[in-house]
Formats: structure tokens, sequence, C-alpha cells
């Protein structure tokens, strides 16, 4: 089956595809982290379609690069059913979700919605840099001026500090990053129905965000099998050690196909 669109050419829909495969194993749906966009993951859709075979559908949220134009102030909840919405034409094959930061947040909650609308659902869900549903919460950014917002975007990493310096990028950038804490700020997070699928949590062992701990209460979550890897470095470990993140996410795709794809093995 093949999709009736192309993601890369639109500007109005939630997905982004990079890099189309010729006969793909598998898909993987990556949702960024707040403030950021489907282009985060353009390097690791690169890297999936030129060793694995595996199409990546980046999500675009609302407000931000090709949909600056459009309202950011979407619930969590929200963003997880349009997501849901699109991807009913790319279910043809093995599906699994990642989303870091926030994005796990949605992820988790697409993956949920996929599993009980969509059977057979996601064949796994991973996460990263995020805590565990019940234990997440977001500061109250209203209360926060530019530059506490900017300090605290510095500490975490993920943004270069060229960019957060540049006043016309800041004018861009921080609505959107507001409005996605503030959709985090105001999820509630509700405990059924429970995941069926496998879960893999993904941390930086120097994350100032999230504890090891709190990524590790992922585990109950889910009925599936569950996973703890725990990275070096801070919340943008996958920046940091994009290597091992990269042969990371490469090797689980691999372990939840039928068989085992040639090319995991290789790496």
């Amino acid at each position: 089956m093949t999709p009736p669109y192309d993601a890369q050419g639109t500007t109005d829909g939630w997905l982004r595809r990079f890099h189309a495969v010729p006969d793909p194993v598998a898909r993987l749906v990556c949702c960024p982290h707040a403030g950021g966009s489907a282009s985060a993951f353009f390097p690791l859709s690169a890297e999936l379609a030129a060793r694995a075979g595996v199409e990546v559908l980046a999500v675009q949220y609302p407000g931000r690069q090709d949909r600056r134009d459009q309202p950011a102030d979407q619930g969590i909840g929200a963003m997880a059913r349009r997501i849901a919405a699109e991807l009913s034409a790319w279910t043809d094959l093995p599906l699994s979700v990642f989303g870091h930061s926030m994005g796990a947040t949605v992820g988790y909650e697409l993956a949920r919605l996929l599993d009980t609308t969509r059977p057979p659902g996601p064949v796994q869900l991973i996460v990263s840099g995020q805590r565990s549903p019940d234990l997440q919460s977001s500061r109250p950014v209203a209360e926060m001026d530019d530059e506490t917002l900017v300090r605290e975007l510095t500490q975490l990493g993920g943004t270069s500090p060229t960019l957060l310096r540049d006043p016309d990028v800041l004018e861009m950038f921080l609505p959107p990053l507001r409005a996605d804490y503030a959709a985090l700020r105001a999820y509630r997070h509700v405990p059924e129905p429970r995941l069926s699928c496998p879960l893999t949590a993904l941390v930086g062992v120097a994350d100032p965000k999230v504890a090891v701990a709190e990524a590790d209460g992922w585990a109950d979550v889910s009925d599936g099998p569950f996973e703890l890897r725990v990275f070096e470095g801070g919340h943008f470990y996958l920046d940091t050690f994009r290597e091992e993140f990269f042969d990371t996410i490469a090797g689980l795709l691999a372990s939840h196909l039928p068989g085992r794809p040639a090319w995991e093995s290789a790496h």
C-alpha cells in the first residue's frame, strides 16, 4: 500500500517524511520535545533509511517552522488524536512510536490510542528523557520571563546558545515553547487503558529534569515487557551521544520485527 501523499511536501499536516524508503520494513513515528520540530529527527531519519530500511515519520507540532502561522495551543490528548488520524494511511507496516521529553508524553498517549482503536496497534513504544506519566509536572511558564526561560533552556542543552541569543529567533521560538509547556502542565494522567505493547525508557544519567528512578516508573504503564536503558550525558544525550543513540534505536526496531533483520547484526 502506498500512502496517499508524501508527508515531506505538506505544510498543514502533522507528519513529515524526510526520506522515502523503497520497500520499507517498518516505520517509526517520532514526537519532538517541547519547543522542538520535526527537523530534529532528520539525522535519525537519514540513518534508519540508509542502514535499516525504516521510514521515519516525524511529527510537526503547530506553531513552528512550516506551521508557524497555526496556533500552538494544543493539549496533549488533542495532539495525539490528530496524529493518530493522519497515521491511518501509514499503518500497513510494523509501526513503532518514539518520543523525547514532552514528545514521550505525546507518544505515550498516541500509542495508547493506536493500541485501542487501530489493532494490532504499535509494536513498541520508546520513551526518552521523561518521567513516568503519573510523576509528570511542568513549571508554570506563564510566570517565567524570557530571560529565565532562556537560562533554563541553556542549562538543558539541545538548542544552540547562539540561537538563544538571537532576538528574531526567540520571537519565533518562545511562543510555541510556552504553549507546549502549558499543554504539559495541563496534562493529567489517566491510568486506563494500559498499554499492551513492549515499552523501553531511555534516559541520560546526568539529566537534570529526569532521575533514573523516575524514568524507571514507566514500567507501571504497560502490560508488555519493559526495559530501561541509561546513557551517559544529560537531557539531550541523544545529540551528545548520537551514534550510541542511533544504534539503540536501530536495535530496538530490529528486535520487534519478524525474524532478526540482517542489518541488526552488522551494528
